[in-house]
């Protein structure tokens, strides 16, 4: 049976193609970041160009299991890529949004003191904000009971009213359609990386159906394989560079009762080491509530059921700044997976958006977790920039 992607590159190759390659651009891995990336190559350069994906349809592992926050850029160390890309990101995210009447509400989120220690932490971060130009402001006890009555925090907030939400899906599907007229092949497997004799990159691939390989040739290739990248990246690079990857799961909890309500996202005071942000309140484009993700260190990137033992420890998190929650009502809902490049407890690790030495033209995205989302169109303006530059 023939692949898709052999149809691909029979087409390609009996047309007049501005190189020696079958495709300019190959970008590897459909999550929102790779579409983010494959769309803007193909549609400012008008190249060839070819988004691989392993899973049959686009988004389904990391893009459409978080928690559909568009982030301010508070979090990590100021001169970090993740707060970068990530302000960056979002500006551009919200001008799209916009623009192209993506759904997407500019919320706010508040960043909860319990104590004066996290009340001292947030002060750090507010400081922070004011030196990267981030809006932050303080919300004290008495304005947060009046606007928030059902969140407790005696330490005040900090407010941060440029994080919001945005419909994934409908981002995605934007994405997804600019790239209507170039080539996308899923359930395709890539098993091999190499250096093409005439300059380029040699891509061999297994298509789901197939039992043969193939292989194209392109100029230049974009390793955006989320939970896979540092696989992907092993298949080219030398031993003494390969990287091994970890994995934190996300579980997410619903929450079916009407009370407590709130009306933007809240956060728990950040924990260095954690891994993650804590087990915090969001809501979805229709005001759902959501509690999660948690943080679970795990051995695989395969295990995509929120588990039930899991509830008792985020009913505690979620119980300290809503304690009028009603317990029964929480159930577990689904999970993703962090791509992580530190084990537990490992140091901060920052985006990895990089063209590889003695590699021109392979460019890895590595250990692009949050805020992956928010940083997609950020991070492909960087990639642009690495390889046209």
């Amino acid at each position: 049976m023939c692949s898709r992607l052999f149809q691909i590159q029979r087409r390609l190759l009996s047309t007049t193609v501005p190189s020696n390659s079958d495709f300019a651009h190959c970008v590897i891995g459909g999550g929102v970041v790779g579409l983010a990336v494959a769309s803007r190559l193909a549609t400012k350069y008008r190249k060839p160009t070819l988004l691989i994906e392993r899973h049959g349809e686009l988004g389904t592992e990391t893009s459409s299991r978080n928690s559909e926050v568009v982030h301010a850029g508070i979090y990590y160390p100021e001169r970090s890529l993740k707060t970068k890309l990530c302000i960056r990101g979002k500006n551009l995210l919200y001008d799209l949004c916009e623009k192209q009447g993506i759904p997407h509400k500019r919320l706010g989120k508040w960043i909860l003191a319990q104590n004066e220690k996290e009340r001292e932490i947030l002060e750090g971060l507010h400081e922070k904000c004011k030196r990267l130009g981030v809006s932050t402001n303080f919300v004290g006890k008495e304005e947060a009971l009046r606007d928030e009555p059902d969140v407790h925090t005696p330490y005040g907030a900090l407010s941060s009213p440029t994080t919001g939400i945005v419909s994934v899906h409908d981002y995605m599907t934007y994405l997804a359609g600019l790239l209507e007229e170039f080539d996308i092949s899923v359930l395709t497997d890539v098993v091999g990386i190499n250096k093409a004799p005439s300059g380029g990159y040699e891509v061999t691939t297994r298509y789901a159906t197939d039992e043969e390989p193939v292989t194209i040739t392109a100029d230049v290739v974009i390793n955006s394989a989320g939970l896979s990248a540092p696989l992907v990246s092993n298949m080219l690079l030398p031993k003494e560079r390969h990287i091994t990857p970890f994995y934190a799961k996300g579980n997410y909890f619903s929450y079916s009762a009407s009370k407590p309500r709130v009306s933007r996202l809240i956060y728990p005071c950040p924990v260095e080491g954690l891994g993650g942000l804590g087990t915090h309140l969001t809501l979805d484009m229709a005001g759902r509530i959501r509690f999660g993700p948690d943080v679970e260190w795990v051995d695989g990137p395969d295990d995509l059921v929120a588990r039930d033992y899991r509830l008792k420890d985020a009913i505690g998190a979620v119980s300290t700044y809503l304690p009028g929650i009603q317990k029964e009502m929480l159930t577990p809902d689904y999970c993703g997976v962090r791509p992580k490049l530190h084990p537990k407890g490992g140091p901060f690790q920052d985006f990895i958006v990089r063209e590889e030495e003695g590699f021109p033209g392979f460019v890895n995205l590595l250990g692009i977790e949050s805020p992956g989302l928010t940083s997609s169109l950020g991070i492909a303006e960087m990639v642009d920039e690495i390889l046209y530059k």
